[in-house]
């Protein structure tokens, strides 16, 4: 089971095209909002119904942490104390997690990036403490993958479906969403 965390203020697309791609794959993905209301606010004024509670969610069964972007949202994800603890369980365990556009700082500041490289938004790079800038769409080192902003969304989820499930079901999802028509798969 994979976690998409929203804050409110999260990027829509981000956080959308995440989910239904990692679904299409087959990948039991799960909106999680940490804001204690199910019905969560977008950086675009969008209302997403998230699939569960922090509160609610079993991260024993989570295998992944996804963070989307978007401002205030990746700063309301660094600053939720529970959520934080999740980072940093997950980092020490070196358990995946992956974060897009403004995230990413919420991994670096909770120690998730140390030693990684990672990208971010571009002009964000001093968020990325203890991480190497590579300045990549996508960036996966070891079990951390980091993505640069809202139009690469698609290249970050299907990264995700790669790292999960392999690259033959990341080229069949790729395929069947015609991404392979605009992009190198």
């Amino acid at each position: 089971m994979v976690f998409i965390h929203l804050a409110e203020g999260y990027e829509e697309v981000e956080a959308l095209t995440c989910v239904d791609v990692l679904r299409r794959a087959g990948v039991d993905a799960k909106m999680v909002s940490v804001t204690g209301n199910l019905l969560v606010k977008g950086a675009h004024g969008i209302n997403i119904e998230a699939d569960m509670l922090f509160e609610d969610a079993d991260y024993g069964a989570c295998e992944m942490i996804v963070l989307p972007g978007g401002l205030p949202g990746a700063t309301n994800l660094r600053d939720h104390a529970g959520l934080t603890s999740r980072i940093k369980e997950f980092a020490k365990a070196g358990k995946p997690q992956a974060a897009i556009c403004a995230a990413p700082l919420a991994l670096a500041a909770h120690g998730a990036l140390e030693g990684k490289n990672a990208t971010i938004y571009p002009g964000m790079e001093d968020y990325l403490a203890g991480a190497k800038p590579t300045g990549e769409t996508v960036t996966i080192d070891g079990g951390v993958i980091t993505g640069m902003g809202p139009a690469l969304a698609m290249e970050f989820a299907l990264a995700l479906v790669g790292f999960l499930k392999g690259e033959k079901t990341k080229k069949e999802v790729a395929t069947g969403l015609l991404y392979d028509r605009i992009g190198e798969i």
